[in-house]
């Protein structure tokens, strides 16, 4: 169940500096998963507390590159993003032992 609604985790520049700041960790979630599930599954998954849940849903965009073959344009899907709070002196740990 919990797989189901956590696709993967984001992990960019500014979602490590929300992770080393203020304890939030960022995720792609299913779109018609809800807070309360969310919640259930990252509790379940990574054994942590969860202090909040934040959702977003970010739109599809447009997008064009250039090639020798000439312009070539496409979309981005648009997707759910849900930002996490964990409470304090809990950690998720990705990268486990690298």
């Amino acid at each position: 169940m919990a797989k189901e609604i956590l696709i993967k985790p984001i992990i960019t520049e500014k979602a490590d500096r929300l992770t080393d700041s203020l304890n939030q960790y960022s995720f792609i979630v299913d779109k018609k998963s809800n807070k309360i599930e969310i919640r259930k599954a990252i509790e379940d998954l990574y054994s942590v507390q969860v202090e909040s849940v934040n959702t977003i849903i970010m739109p599809a965009k447009a997008k064009s590159r250039n090639t020798r073959a000439g312009l070539i344009k496409g979309r981005v899907s648009s997707y759910k993003k849900a930002i996490i709070t964990l409470a304090d002196g809990e950690e998720i740990d990705f990268f486990g032992d690298i």
